[in-house]
This record gives C-alpha cells, sequence and structure tokens, in this order.
C-alpha cells in the first residue's frame, strides 16, 4: 500500500457534522471579513495550498506569491463560497483561478535559472549524475510550461497531487468530463514534448 493510499482519509474524507458546523461558522466569520478568522484558515490550510501552488508552479517564489494572492482575496472570496466542497478545496480552486500570472513567471525565473545552469559548477561530487537529473528536471518543466493553463492544473491536480477526476473537476468548477479530457491531453502533449526533447 502506498503511503499516499495511508494519508488519503486525512485529506479526502467528509468532514464530521460538527467540523461541517465549525467550518461554516468560519466561513462566515470570513464573509464579515475578521482577521482572526483569515488566520485561523491561513494555519489550517497554507501547507495545502503551498504544496499545490509549489507543483503547479515548479517553483518556490511564485508557488509563494500564489499563496500570498489566495489569502488576501479570500474575504471576497468567501462571498462566492456555498459550501458544496470542503473550504480546502475551495482554496485550492481560488489559486487556480490565480495560477495563470504565477506560472508566466515562474516560467520567466526557470528560462534565467537555466541560463545560469548551464556555466558549470566547481567540485560536484558526482557530475555525471548531477547532469542527468538536472537535465531531466530541465526538460520536465519545459515541458510543462508549454501546455496550456487548464490542462497544466488537471496535471498536477491529478497525477502529482493524485486527487480523483471528479474532485479536480470540483476545484476547477469544469464538468467530470472536461476534467478527465484536460488530463488526457496533457498526458499525451507531455509525452510527445519528452520524446521530441529525447530525440534531440
Amino acid at each position: 500500500m502506498r503511503a499516499l493510499d495511508l494519508l488519503a482519509p486525512l485529506f479526502f474524507s467528509r468532514p464530521t457534522a460538527s467540523a461541517a458546523r465549525a467550518e461554516e461558522e468560519l466561513v462566515e466569520r470570513l464573509r464579515r471579513g475578521e482577521s482572526s478568522a483569515i488566520a485561523e484558515v491561513y494555519d489550517e490550510h497554507y501547507a495545502t495550498v503551498r504544496a499545490f501552488a509549489r507543483r503547479l508552479t515548479g517553483d518556490d517564489a511564485a508557488a509563494e506569491d500564489l499563496v500570498h494572492d489566495v489569502f488576501v482575496s479570500l474575504p471576497s472570496a468567501a462571498q462566492r463560497f456555498r459550501g458544496e466542497s470542503s473550504l480546502k478545496t475551495f482554496l485550492v480552486s481560488i489559486a487556480v483561478n490565480h495560477a495563470r500570472h504565477h506560472l508566466r513567471s515562474a516560467a520567466r525565473r526557470r528560462a534565467a535559472l537555466e541560463r545560469l545552469g548551464r556555466e558549470p559548477l566547481p567540485d560536484a561530487p558526482n557530475p555525471e549524475r548531477d547532469v542527468s537529473r538536472a537535465a531531466l528536471a530541465r526538460a520536465l518543466d519545459r515541458a510543462l510550461d508549454q501546455l496550456p493553463v487548464q490542462q497544466r492544473v488537471a496535471f498536477v491536480l491529478c497525477e502529482v497531487e493524485d486527487r480523483s477526476a471528479r474532485e479536480a473537476a470540483e476545484i476547477m468548477g469544469v464538468p467530470e468530463a472536461t476534467a478527465r479530457t484536460r488530463l488526457f491531453h496533457a498526458k499525451q502533449k507531455l509525452r510527445a514534448l519528452l520524446d521530441e526533447e529525447e530525440s534531440r
């Protein structure tokens, strides 16, 4: 059994009635703009939103910027929250809505770092291994950067975060069939891009 399977109940289980009531009260406080409610949500859900943002952007600075945007926009976004999903899922959907700008920023940063990375590193302990790993990471980053935003979001949600197509669809605000189609096209395009990279 994979470690993720053991952890899944912590992330994907339905809340108890008392937890659901507590979340409803917290959302009401958010709607009123209470700073203590924002701090509470931040403390509870920062790690989840940060992990998603990092996986999506592939860049620590862009991920932090995206997380910042999510929590700054939370009080106004809370006005749209209807309780049809968990607050955690709602926060990830806000991140998806803010992602486009951050993905472009992350791609620019990676391009700059890649240019710097072409300079040889002194005293590398295992140059062959390091070069091979770095080349693979750059190839994956370049391939992900070329995906349309919605395909990239579907890929990160389903393949990297191991969410179901149903949950990914809920986060993206689309029908499940659309989420599956986006994932299918993302995988096809990534495969083609990586094959093309290998053949160079």
